[in-house]
Formats: C-alpha cells, structure tokens, sequence
C-alpha cells in the first residue's frame, strides 16, 4: 500500500510525522495536477519494482509469511492458517513493533461494518499464539490497555 499526503502543512515536524506515519511521499499545497500525476507514477514505479524483487514475504524473527503464497513457516515449518488468522497475522507483520489496538485490528481485519466486539480479537489472538508460539519464543505480545505488538521476545 501506498500512501501519498497532499496537506497545507509544510513544517519540518510535519512532513517527519507524515513520513514517520508510514507516508511513502509528502507535498505541500499550492500543487499542480502534473505534480500529484508524477509523484503518483513514481509511487507506482517503486512499488511495482519492490513488488518484482520479492518484497511479498515479510519476516520477523523466524517467523516469514509469503503474502503471494498466503503461507506462513516459524523456523522453516509450514504453519497451517484459516483465512482470518492469516489476515490477523499479515497486519502487524506489515507493522512489526507497532502497537495495534483492538479496534484497529477489527477494522483491518473484519472490516468497520463487521460490528463485533474486542473479544473476538482476543479469541483470534489466543488461536495465533497456540500456532505460531508452538516450540518457539513469543513473538506477540499483549500491551496491557493498549493492543498488540509483534516482536521478538526482549531478554
């Protein structure tokens, strides 16, 4: 995914948030049409080449997932997942060390007109944890009032 801000906002602290907020490009207004048609195109170019070098298998710790494949392996083992574990799990895979809240993941994952509570987030996690932790360190953890967080275990 792509993401490009068009804002009135030109402070140094904000065109940092922006990119710091997983922004791939940042313009400030007044811009030209040409202007948004050329950063959009040199969005897709880079993209499309990250895409051609492989870029669909992100990794964590030992822990890989090949979004192409829709497989998932720990130490090399294929781990077997439901569709909504997969998708559970691509989210904080593309956001490793971000803390995720329960509201974000039932967007992401279960989409805002799904209307279900938290604990079906805390079910699916618990699933998670039995298939991705089985004989290896924790890699998602709870951040208590807050969310999720994918990441090596710290020592």
């Amino acid at each position: 995914m792509c993401v490009l801000f068009f804002t009135a906002r030109d402070l140094v602290e904000d065109r940092i948030a922006g990119i710091t907020a997983d922004g791939n490009d940042y313009a400030t207004k007044p811009f030209s049409l040409e202007k948004v048609l050329a950063r959009l195109r040199g969005l897709l170019r880079r993209a499309k080449i990250a895409r051609a070098h492989g870029d669909a298998e992100l990794a964590v710790s030992d822990l890989t997932i090949d979004e192409d494949a829709r497989e998932v392996r720990r130490a090399g083992k294929l781990i077997e997942l439901t569709a909504t574990e997969f998708e559970l799990l691509r989210f904080p895979m593309r956001n490793p060390r971000r803390v995720l809240s329960k509201a974000q993941i039932l967007d992401r994952v279960w989409n805002y007109d799904f209307g279900g509570q938290g604990h079906v987030v805390e079910l699916y996690i618990s699933y998670l944890r039995k298939k991705i932790h089985a004989g290896g360190e924790p890699l998602i953890h709870t951040v208590r009032d807050v969310g999720y967080v994918l990441k090596p275990a710290t020592r």
